[in-house]
Order: C-alpha cells, then sequence, then structure tokens
C-alpha cells in the first residue's frame, strides 16, 4: 500500500482530473487514486494518509457521489488518520457558498477522530462567503478550474510542500 489515498468523486470531470493531476504531482510511488464511487469503507479505511477532493454543487451541496458516500465515513474510525481536502468550486457564480462543501467533509473526518491538515490561504480568492474557511484560510486547497484553471498547477505544486510537513 502506497503512503496516501486520494478519494475524490466527480460529476463533470474537473475533480477527476484535476485529482489526476494531484496525482501525478505525487508521484505513484507516494499515492493511490480512487473514485469514491467505486470505494469501500475498508479501502479507505486502509490509509493513513488521505486526500478528498471534492466540488461543491447547488447552495454548498456535496457532489453526489462524495453524498452517497457521506453515512459510509461514519464506519471509518479516523484516529491517528490525517486527511486533507482539497476543493473545487466557482468564485464568480457562487461567491455565497464558495466551496462550502469542503466543511462538511472535515466536520465529519473530525467527529471521526481524524486530524485535518492542509489549509491554505484565502488571498487570490474573489468570494462573499465560505464554510471553508478558518481565521482566514481555507480547510485545504481550494482550485477553481472555471475561472483560475491557469492557476491550478501552481497551487497545486504549493500545496504538495504543505503537505510534506503536515503529513509527517
Amino acid at each position: 500500500m502506497n503512503q496516501i489515498g486520494i478519494f475524490y468523486g466527480s460529476t463533470t470531470g474537473n475533480t477527476r482530473d484535476v485529482s489526476q493531476k494531484l496525482y501525478e504531482a505525487l508521484g505513484e510511488s507516494q499515492a493511490e487514486i480512487h473514485d469514491i464511487r467505486e470505494t469501500t469503507g475498508s479501502e479507505m479505511a486502509a490509509y493513513e494518509k488521505l486526500i478528498f477532493s471534492v466540488s461543491t454543487w447547488g447552495v454548498g451541496d456535496l457532489q453526489d457521489d462524495w453524498e452517497e458516500f457521506l453515512p459510509t465515513l461514519d464506519t471509518i474510525d479516523f484516529t491517528g488518520k490525517t486527511v486533507a481536502i482539497m476543493g473545487l468550486g466557482d468564485q464568480q457564480n457562487y461567491p455565497d457558498n464558495f466551496v462550502d462543501c469542503m466543511q462538511i467533509l472535515a466536520k465529519k473526518v473530525a467527529e471521526c477522530g481524524g486530524r485535518i491538515v492542509g489549509e491554505t490561504s484565502t488571498e487570490g480568492y474573489v468570494f462573499s462567503a465560505s464554510k471553508a474557511v478558518r481565521n482566514r484560510q481555507f480547510l485545504g486547497l481550494v482550485i477553481d478550474e472555471d475561472n483560475q484553471a491557469n492557476m491550478t498547477t501552481a497551487r497545486i505544486q504549493g500545496w504538495i510542500e504543505i503537505l510534506k510537513k503536515a503529513f509527517q
């Protein structure tokens, strides 16, 4: 088993594609990538270090595959596990609930004993409100493929440096 399990849910393909970029940047010797639609709780529980990749839909809702998997998270003991979250959102069209879905997963992991790492700055984003912000930091990496796709690679690279320290 490799060190980091990356779990994504994707409706339009953006989250899958960005998760693939993250996986490639980490390297296959460091990570394994999983579509949450095809994942079991025991597969996820086998990892000590995890990355959840999710997009916000509607008014702050989880992507459908993650919504369906959410009850399974209750069956996993996250004690001793470290989880980072990458959220995709559209700050221009959804400025009032930008990447809110990240908070849903972070809360669930914390309830199940896990530790959330990988916070990033809110600088460089324009939005009105987000439940994914704590102390002027996002709960993880935020990607906006609709409005800032040209920044995705650099943001992933910067986040990997944060994760290297956080996953120690």
